[in-house]
């Protein structure tokens, strides 16, 4: 996906970029001029077991307490939204998003939330690789700017003032045909 946003979507015409897929789980493709960052063991991109807050955040998964994942992937939504509104059971993190638009406050609270955990998360990660572009993909980017507008509201406030401006922060274009368009090319070469 990340391959086929920097080829034909989102990031086309440039070299570098990370793209973060949110929906079950969160996860992150790097791209640094034009070379996938795998890592030594290929885990490279664990953006959603990054803590953002160890002493107060959610137990995940994982063991570990406060992960990016507990705050923005679809079921950690859910749940968040289901404590702060516990007559609504079944609502999904579509759904929410939906409601959040329409200005339900518990919907908005828990985007807002989600939005800030995003940014964020990308904030450390131009801190580190200093890429500009974050593409956002998976199921939750549905929500759009209820998720991403807290995001690029997030991510200068918590970077060098030299580095915050420079990130940008977009939906991905392609969908379901990013790791299909992507994988055509990387076939290709």
């Amino acid at each position: 996906a990340a391959l086929g946003e920097l080829q034909f979507g989102t990031g086309s015409g440039g070299l570098s970029l990370v793209y973060i897929v949110i929906g079950t789980g969160v996860g992150a493709a790097i791209i640094l001029d034009g070379q996938i960052i795998r890592g030594v063991r290929n885990f490279a991109g664990e953006i959603g077991h990054a803590t953002l807050d160890p002493h107060n955040g959610e137990r995940c998964a994982c063991g570990s307490r406060g992960c990016a994942e507990t705050y923005m992937s679809g079921p950690w939504l859910e749940r968040r939204y289901h404590r702060l509104r516990p007559e609504n059971s079944g609502v999904t993190g579509e759904q929410i998003a939906h409601l959040a638009t329409e200005g339900d406050p518990a919907a908005a609270q828990v985007m807002n939330g989600a939005g800030e955990a995003l940014g964020i998360a990308i904030a450390t990660l131009a801190m580190v690789l200093d890429i500009e572009l974050y593409i956002i993909g998976g199921s939750v980017v549905k929500a759009g700017d209820v998720l991403l507008n807290p995001a690029r509201q997030a991510a200068p406030a918590h970077s060098f003032i030299t580095v915050g401006p420079r990130i940008r922060i977009e939906p991905a274009t392609l969908g379901d045909d990013g790791p299909i368009l992507g994988g055509g090319w990387l076939a290709r070469r």
